[in-house]
């Protein structure tokens, strides 16, 4: 019997709790836990609604209060239910005390997205990673970042190096959203997390600074393993790409958390880049409040009381939990690579396209959480079945891609491929 805790009650962790219920000979019981346990309840409720069950089988759901960051309380309740694996899709400030608390109580983890200090806008593996050796003499697993962007981008990348390339020289991730939810100013996932990621200096990574020329001021250059990261200011890259069933965009480029471990993981790896799409409101309500002081991460008084304004913002905005019913339109995420096969030049090109309004009838989202909900599940399974499950602290890349791939097709997020694609100037 496999039994799952979810901790977190947001809107990819009710996709993935709905898409786990539709597995339900793989997840026999889940339990839902949160600080909020109204919302656990309610995406219980909304499941047993809609009645998934497979071959007479459904999914046991109990939910639970959690204060995540209170490791006693986690290490208890991980005791007292006795998971195979606990799966944190809560806020990224919470990983290391839910892995600290799986490894005490002696379960395997995975998490959507790499560790982020609350008092710094910034990302990165390190932190994490330390943990490798002590989660491989526990004789656990954990799988970081499954999730799409990462995570599936990160499956795409082995995928394309284990049957396209014997080396892969350039990689760029493109995350298009052409939804409209029809609000001037709202984001698809947590606002306070999305916000610093967006507000956050640009980066790429190459393994070779000299033959880099990049086309505008570099701020930093920094060494890291293998390559260097060139960091520029937030936005200052933009391109211009035709996305199949989206059409027209702009995108900027941003530093994203699978650059770091594809650069140490991909042979012949020369540059990694990561581009988003925005439309020029987002953009322009962003500069506005970055502009008053409403993206700060740091506590400033009012009215004799300490406040940190993006936390208040976030209070303001609408919850993206609520987009699904008025967000209409696709997503197109994916990977464009070039590289070597056979001493010929390879490019190639792996995405995913996933409707809004699809989504939202299948299990009451819009695509931004149904894209990182799906694959998230698909990792939970990939555990449980015994195909991702060697010991210690790994990425998505690190597995085999081939399974996860084929899971991709049945649970909601069918991929293509384009053996020519326009490449990215």
């Amino acid at each position: 019997m496999s039994k799952v805790m979810l901790i977190g009650a947001g809107g990819v962790a009710g996709v993935a709790a709905a898409k786990m219920a539709q597995n339900p000979d793989v997840f026999e019981e889940l339990l839902i836990a949160s600080r909020t346990v109204a919302r656990c309840d309610a995406i219980k409720a909304d499941i047993e609604k809609r009645g998934f069950a497979k071959n007479g089988k459904k999914t046991v759901i109990t939910t639970a209060k959690l204060d995540a960051m209170d490791q006693a309380a986690t290490v208890a309740m991980i005791r007292d239910f006795q998971p195979d694996l606990v799966m944190n899709i809560a806020l990224p400030y919470q990983d290391l005390a839910i892995m600290d608390a799986c490894l005490e109580a002696g379960v395997s983890y995975l998490d959507t997205a790499n560790y982020e200090p609350p008092e710094d806008a910034h990302f990165e593996y390190s932190w994490q990673w330390a943990y490798r050796q002590k989660f491989e003499q526990a004789g656990l697993t954990a799988i970081l970042g499954c999730g799409f962007d990462p995570g599936v981008t990160q499956v795409f990348s082995a995928y394309a190096q284990k049957h396209y390339f014997d080396e892969i020289h350039t990689l760029d991730i493109l995350d298009c959203n052409g939804g409209d939810h029809g609000y001037p100013f709202a984001t698809n996932f947590n606002p306070e997390i999305n916000i610093r990621e967006v507000a956050a200096k640009g980066s790429y990574w190459v393994a070779d600074p000299s033959g880099d020329k990049p086309e505008v001021p570099v701020e930093n250059r920094k060494a890291f393993d293998k390559g260097w990261w060139v960091e520029t200011a937030p936005m200052a890259i933009k391109r211009v790409y035709n996305f199949d069933q989206v059409g027209e965009k702009d995108m900027y480029l941003l530093h994203h958390e699978e650059l770091e471990s594809l650069g140490c993981n991909l042979k012949g790896i020369k540059r990694i880049r990561f581009f988003m799409t925005f439309g020029q409101s987002y953009l322009t309500h962003l500069k506005c409040l970055e502009n008053v002081g409403m993206t700060r991460i740091d506590p400033v008084k009012f009215n004799g009381v300490e406040i940190v304004p993006i936390q208040f913002l976030r209070a303001l905005l609408p919850d993206p939990a609520s987009l699904g019913p008025r967000t209409k339109g696709k997503t197109n995420i994916g990977c464009i690579f070039e590289g070597v096969k056979d001493g010929k030049s390879v490019r190639y090109y792996v995405y995913n396209v996933c409707d809004h309004q699809e989504c939202y009838r299948e299990v009451g989202s819009q695509a931004i959480s149904y894209t990182t909900g799906v694959p998230a599940m698909i990792g939970a399974k990939m555990f449980l079945e015994g195909k991702w499950t060697e010991k210690g602290v790994h990425t998505c890349e690190e597995f085999d891609p081939d399974p996860f791939m084929a899971e991709l097709n049945v649970q909601g997020l069918p991929w293509q491929e384009n053996f020519d694609p326009v490449m990215v100037p």
